[in-house]
């Protein structure tokens, strides 16, 4: 699994491998969706949202105290949305299943059983969650008996999903049980953001992180209205259409595994944590504008340092990297916090590690200077974060439960 020491210790840690993969040595919807012009905005909108004040400081950091209040328990969660109006939080179970907390209370049943077709081997199982903006339909991603990443699309009825309006919407082959990405964001654009790893057993031996005629090892970007025979449009302004022997729906490539990525509410830049291979976690920050066409460097890179070749031309360097010491092998990417409970703690990027389950905050100040916080709690089975509609932030254990992160006492 996801290293040596992994496969030595609890159970739960290989089976929250799933996250990491890094460490290794080796038909019709029923109401329409409309997030926008059918093809996308010639280019990402400019934000009119007011950036708050500058980040935090160290000792501002160093003031924050938080803890840990669990909402719910629940079989291997493993990813998680929110509502426009933060009533429902729909969670996604490993094994398939997607559960509905409504205003704190989980529902006995789940909304959307997927469990005859979602695989769990390997790094595999239900990856992503993603409500439509206008609330209209979840869309789910997961692996399938073949290994490949499957994206679908299932339509709202009344209080729960109608399994009855399931589509496909993309499927992306994968040659191994390891390092498929999964993550589903509807972006400040109101397209569908989708995160997929290089999909290899260790040190993407095609390449395919840095081919643009593969999708693996990339961040595409959708409008998931099907169009053209396929259960998609692609966004005119996505970078590569048009380019011979490139696939269109890439927005950004040279990913390796992106565990988690987001975009600031604030300022709408690009989050990534994305996994890395023998030494080096990487953590990526990027202007939306920039993002676009933006090569993050795997494989000729595992973060700042030659790992197969030199570096690409022009890739973008990690804000943030780090090792394999510590007992930390894979990182966990967050979120940048937005709410209001934990006032010092706003416009730093949370973030936490698979092995360690240590959840850690990064903020960056002028001129580039980092500030950094172990926030002093620590989440076995640490698999995932998640935001609501105010900004507030969710930590996820594969180990069984979801919590609020909110003020210590």
């Amino acid at each position: 699994m996801a290293t040596r020491r992994a496969r030595w210790t609890a159970p739960l840690v290989l089976a929250i491998a799933l996250a990491a993969g890094g460490c290794d040595g080796d038909g019709e919807r029923k109401t329409p969706f409309r997030p926008g012009p059918a093809a996308g905005p010639a280019e990402p909108p400019t934000t009119t949202t007011t950036i708050p004040a500058e980040p935090p400081t160290q000792s501002e950091l160093n003031r924050v105290a938080v803890k840990l209040d669990r909402i719910a328990r629940m079989p291997e969660p493993v990813a998680m949305a929110a509502t426009a109006d933060d009533s429902i939080l729909y969670v996604g179970e490993r094994a398939g299943r997607v559960r509905a907390i409504r205003n704190g209370k989980l529902d006995p049943d789940p909304v959307l059983d997927l469990t005859d077709q979602v695989v769990v081997e390997g790094e595999g199982g239900l990856l992503g969650v993603a409500v439509a903006p206008d609330g209209q339909h979840l869309y789910v991603s997961f692996t399938d008996r073949r290994h490949a990443v499957r994206l679908v699309e299932v339509a709202f009825d009344g209080g729960g999903a109608d399994p009855g309006s399931l589509r496909d919407v993309l499927t992306v082959a994968q040659p191994s049980t390891r390092h498929h990405g999964g993550n589903l964001v509807f972006g400040p654009d109101g397209l569908l953001w989708v995160g997929i790893g290089d999909g290899s057993p260790g040190g993407d031996p095609a390449n395919a992180a840095q081919s643009l005629g593969q999708l693996s090892g990339k961040l595409l970007r959708l409008d998931p209205r099907p169009s053209g025979g396929k259960g998609y449009t692609v966004p005119r302004s996505n970078p590569f259409v048009g380019r011979g022997g490139a696939r269109p729906e890439i927005w950004a490539y040279g990913l390796r595994n992106p565990w988690r990525f987001s975009f600031d509410k604030a300022t709408r830049d690009l989050w990534i944590g994305d996994v890395g291979q023998y030494v080096i976690e990487e953590i990526d920050a990027v202007s939306l504008r920039r993002s676009r066409g933006a090569n993050f460097g795997w494989k000729r890179l595992e973060g700042r340092r030659p790992f197969s070749g030199s570096a690409p031309p022009g890739a973008v360097a990690p804000v943030h990297q780090y090792g394999h010491t510590g007992g930390r092998c894979a990182v966990v990417g967050g979120h940048v916090y937005r709410g209001t409970r934990l006032p010092d703690l706003q416009g730093a990027y949370v973030y936490g590690d698979v092995c360690d389950g240590r959840v850690r905050a990064l903020s960056r100040g002028r001129g580039g200077t980092l500030h950094h916080r172990d926030l002093g709690v620590k989440m076995p089975g640490l698999v995932s974060f998640a935001e609501n509609q105010a900004g507030e932030l969710h930590v996820i254990s594969l180990g069984g439960a979801v919590f609020r992160l909110t003020a210590a006492a």
